[in-house]
């Protein structure tokens, strides 16, 4: 997930050498707004198409720049740049770490517990060390977590977006956590760079939760589906994706038969929850960035709130959505600012990548995540 935030200050300084420098990249019109150090400007014609190269040199007089089209003009916001420190305190992200490899290693344990105990009492082949099943759990599922906020992370330093490294949250529950986070401390230049760091999290995340997950099936064990005793068992629900992949590896299963997942499959099937759940169109997910870049605003925020009641109403099946339906309903109060250029058309190349989004959002999907 990525989260930004940041404020503009007005302030009561005019340095008249910006309009000699926006005029290098734009053909400008009538002023249209000056309110202390905020200006808008008419543009007439744009004369440099790449947005983020005028951001940055504009950016060392001290301004940002938000370029939009208001009313059929093209409007260019002036407005102070903010003082972003990109020095941050370790130790916070450390701990959080630290107690999420310890919250996640806790969850594995009682997992593997499960998991060895039917091995025990089927007679079955294959992992029965606690231990080592609990490692696997907090290490698969640490690793498909940190790759995916890596890849927001990778992706907003290739377009100069200053952001955190990665936040761990350990919670006490049947996988440990509740994710990680990175924080976006400079707005985001153009619609093609929103994409990008949308998709990003994503596919990085799910390139190391296939292979986890395949990992994970060939040491799940294949046991009578009368061994699991309703309401003591966790059924896990079935994304596109998974079902394949337990295809590929497993194949079908005979009539009467059931798997019992090991703790680092589980991890795998998690992550790719994870993945469907951030790219879900809305607000600061991952998913609503992706959306941002493609829809006004105004359309987007009923997007958002649209999603958030959907959410809620399907938490007749999960009782999870009801959180989730909340979340998206107050992070749809925040809003999401969209990109400082909502005018530069997005290249053929993001829209494939849209496109890859939404391919990845079906096939991951899981409507009803858990059942017993």
């Amino acid at each position: 997930m990525i989260l930004v935030g940041y404020e503009i200050d007005v302030e009561e300084e005019y340095h008249p050498s910006i309009e000699d420098e926006l005029r290098k990249y734009y053909e400008l019109g009538q002023l249209l707004e000056s309110r202390g150090d905020f200006y808008a400007y008419e543009v007439i014609s744009i004369k440099e198409e790449n947005f983020e190269k005028v951001l940055k040199e504009v950016e060392k007089l001290g301004y940002w720049l938000a370029l939009k089209k208001r009313e059929g003009k093209l409007v260019l916001y002036v407005f102070p740049a903010q003082n972003v420190d990109n020095k941050e305190n370790p130790v916070v992200g450390i701990l959080l770490f630290i107690l999420t490899v310890l919250s996640t290693f806790f969850a594995g344990y009682i997992l593997s517990i499960n998991y060895v105990k039917t091995l025990e009492d089927l007679g079955l082949p294959g992992i029965k060390n606690v231990y080592l099943n609990a490692l696997a759990f907090s290490l698969g599922i640490i690793s498909i977590l940190g790759t995916h906020e890596m890849g927001h992370k990778i992706a907003a330093t290739l377009h100069g977006v200053k952001s955190t490294f990665p936040y761990f949250i350990p919670f006490p529950s049947f996988i440990g956590t509740l994710g990680a986070v990175i924080r976006v401390k400079s707005p985001i230049p153009t619609r093609n760079a929103a994409i990008d760091l949308g998709v990003s999290g994503p596919i990085a995340g799910l390139i190391v939760a296939i292979p986890v997950t395949i990992i994970g099936l060939k040491l799940s064990a294949i046991v009578p589906q009368d061994y699991f005793k309703q309401g003591e068992t966790i059924y896990f629900g079935t994304s596109i994706l998974f079902y394949e992949l337990t295809k590929l590896v497993i194949g079908n299963l005979e009539e009467g038969f059931g798997i019992a997942l090991h703790p680092l499959a589980i991890a795998g099937w998690v992550g790719i929850l994870v993945t469907f759940l951030n790219l879900i169109p809305a607000a600061q997910l991952d998913g609503g960035h992706i959306a941002r870049a493609l829809l006004p605003e105004k359309v987007h925020r009923i997007l958002t709130y649209a999603l958030g009641f959907i959410a809620i109403g399907l938490s007749y099946f999960w009782a999870g959505w009801f959180l989730w339906g909340l979340l998206i309903l107050l992070m749809g109060r925040i809003g999401n600012p969209g990109a400082l250029d909502e005018v530069t058309p997005l290249t053929l190349g993001r829209k494939i990548l849209a496109l890859i989004a939404v391919v990845i959002f079906i096939v991951s999907a899981v409507p009803v995540p858990f059942s017993t």
